[in-house]
């Protein structure tokens, strides 16, 4: 007998003692919604935290919620909604741990100063062990704002912070087309080189892109080149808010050439990638491990957000205007938010001495060495995948061994049922001969007697 439990992801069937797992239409991870509501549930009735921030905490969240609703115009909360919503619940764990748990409504200005000293000096920071980045965030968000204006301290926070400007020398992080090839050479799977062509050609926030359904996808020609392009739909509930919704082109062929893999098979509003942001992240650690990328431009590892501003920066130095690439990031004409990559960090600096200094042999024997390098990295890709198909043809004989093992048990269970079933049709009719034989003896006794009795009765 066939056992059979459904799963989210696989549907499990159990058969005389061996399992089966079948995949089933693909799901992303837990959504915004489910990982909000989660982690809230969790805060307000976490112990560790005294009773009146938890009552603060759910008060605030009743505003937020409200708030956002209103301000979006929208009845119900939408997945950016509670992205922004994810993000009080770790501010709201970690300011109360930098403030020892004590009620927010009995803290004093020096509770508020220490915290505010220890922020800037370094004294408190990350899990990497590493200052807060974004000290900005709780400044604007926690200490200034709402709710520490729920419980009367907003003013002191503002007086303590009043020399705080907001204003940071973050640097531009990017990944050069080099990098990002070194990137792609380790990776095989088609979804997750289509992953990260879209990111590099397309370059909208990583989150969108594991959104993204069949639908969203539209092939076309090239009114100029006739070359094949998708036409990638932005649509606003998959976009940030500070974005514009738009279409973009792909630019490139790789791009093409995997959406045409991936997307083959799929229904129309079946989603692109079957999986989330979590198994992302995974993806690119992988690939940055195998590959030895790096980001510009202090060769740390580079993340998706950094494909978004290599594309910026590829796109500004291949010729595109600042018009243009604002258009393609999704930013409104009027946004300076492209400021950045026009920095001292994000422009090659080096062009106009190698310009100055560089000979026609000093090119060939650059583009040699470039050519030698990507035949390596192909050969390594070649190495792997042979490895991958050796060990898909293993596993593919397993399963073909297995399924013949399990055909011959079915097949030796039917004889023996068979045979049975034969043996019993015998048995029953030798029964029915016997039953037949005896009642013909039992109707010659019954004459016999009746036949005396007949006799002596005349």
């Amino acid at each position: 007998m066939v056992n059979a439990s459904a799963k989210s992801r696989t549907v499990l069937f159990t058969c005389n003692g061996v399992k089966f797992y079948i995949v089933t239409k693909p799901f992303n991870d837990m959504g915004l919604k489910e990982r909000y509501e989660r982690a809230k549930e969790q805060l307000l009735h976490d112990p560790s935290i005294c009773k009146e921030n938890r009552e603060l905490f759910k008060a605030f969240f009743e505003f937020e919620e409200y708030k956002l609703k209103r301000q979006n115009a929208i009845s119900r909360l939408d997945e950016p909604c509670y992205k922004t919503l994810s993000g009080y619940v770790g501010k709201f764990k970690n300011v109360n741990t930098w403030f020892r748990n004590k009620p927010w409504r009995d803290l004093t200005k020096q509770d508020i100063k220490k915290v505010y000293d220890d922020l800037e000096d370094g004294k408190i920071t990350n899990r990497s062990g590493k200052k807060f980045e974004d000290r900005a965030g709780y400044y604007g968000k926690i200490f200034k704002s709402k709710p520490f204006r729920m419980v009367g301290k907003s003013e002191i926070a503002k007086d303590v912070m009043e020399f705080t400007t907001g204003k940071t020398d973050k640097e531009v992080r990017y990944v050069i087309e080099s990098e990002f090839k070194k990137l792609v050479s380790v990776v095989s799977k088609p979804k997750h080189l289509l992953l990260f062509w879209l990111q590099w050609d397309v370059g909208e926030n990583i989150n969108t892109s594991l959104q993204l359904t069949k639908k969203d996808f539209m092939k076309q020609k090239n009114p100029r080149t006739n070359e094949p392009e998708y036409l990638v739909n932005l649509p606003k509930d998959k976009i940030k808010r500070s974005r514009k919704t738009r279409s973009e082109p792909t630019l490139y062929a790789e791009t093409v050439k995997y959406a045409d893999m991936v997307l083959e098979g799929l229904g129309r509003n079946e989603p692109i990638f079957a999986f989330g942001h979590r198994q992302s992240l995974k993806i690119m650690q992988s690939a940055v491990k195998r590959s030895g990328a790096v980001c510009m431009p202090n060769n740390d590892s580079p993340t998706w957000k950094d494909l978004r501003s290599g594309m910026a920066c590829h796109l500004l130095k291949s010729g595109w205007t600042r018009e243009e690439v604002n258009a393609r990031l999704g930013h409104t004409p009027s946004s300076d938010a492209l400021n950045a990559y026009l920095t001292f960090l994000a422009i090659d600096r080096h062009g106009p001495k190698h310009k100055l200094f560089t000979t026609s042999l000093e090119a060939v024997q650059n583009e040699l060495e470039d050519f030698r390098a990507k035949s390596k990295l192909e050969q390594q890709r070649m190495v792997r995948l042979t490895e991958n198909v050796e060990q898909l043809r293993g596993e593919r004989i397993e399963l073909r061994n297995q399924l013949k093992t399990q055909a011959e048990r079915y097949e030796d269970r039917l004889n023996r049922v068979m045979k049975y079933m034969e043996q019993s049709e015998q048995e029953q009719t030798k029964m029915q001969k016997q039953h037949q034989a005896d009642m013909k003896i039992l109707f010659t006794l019954i004459e016999k007697k009746l036949g005396q009795r007949l006799r002596k009765a005349a």
